[in-house]
């Protein structure tokens, strides 16, 4: 029988952002919504009370990741696909989404690619909580 054993773990420094990292990271290097293309541009959303994306982030659907069958894309394709959107190795980089749930898909897909992410766990549903924050709707930016 395997023996008894205690874990802690603990997420590694920097592998997870709150609100103000997700803005600053936005700025500074490239954050990725992985909702649907349609939730990122505002033109629905079916779960929070306002549509649209952080300001400066990149529409990169989580459902790209895979292939028909489900299972992750090569890691070569995933390195060019996550490339063409200036996620590298030497780019800090950051994914939401609508709660944290297919970002975290779209974190592993990273890591599959060989691109560390960081993940805003509180995602959309907590970044539009706060009537303050920027609110960005339409296509991406490039």
């Amino acid at each position: 029988p395997p023996a008894s054993a205690r874990s802690h773990p603990r997420p590694a420094e920097g592998a997870v952002l709150d609100a103000d990292g997700a803005a600053a990271l936005a700025r500074s290097g490239v954050l990725l919504d992985a909702r649907a293309g349609e939730r990122y541009r505002g033109e629905v959303e079916p779960i929070d009370p306002v549509g649209g994306h952080i300001p400066g982030a990149l529409s990169a659907p989580t459902s790209d990741n895979v292939d028909a069958d489900g299972r992750f894309r090569p890691a070569a394709e995933l390195r060019a696909r996550f490339g063409e959107l200036g996620a590298t190795r030497d780019v800090p980089v950051g994914v939401y989404c609508g709660s944290g749930v297919s970002a975290a898909h779209e974190v592993l897909a990273l890591e599959v690619a060989g691109i560390p992410a960081a993940l805003y766990v509180g995602s959309w549903s907590e970044w539009t909580s706060d009537p303050a924050r920027p609110v960005a709707v339409g296509p991406d930016p490039q």
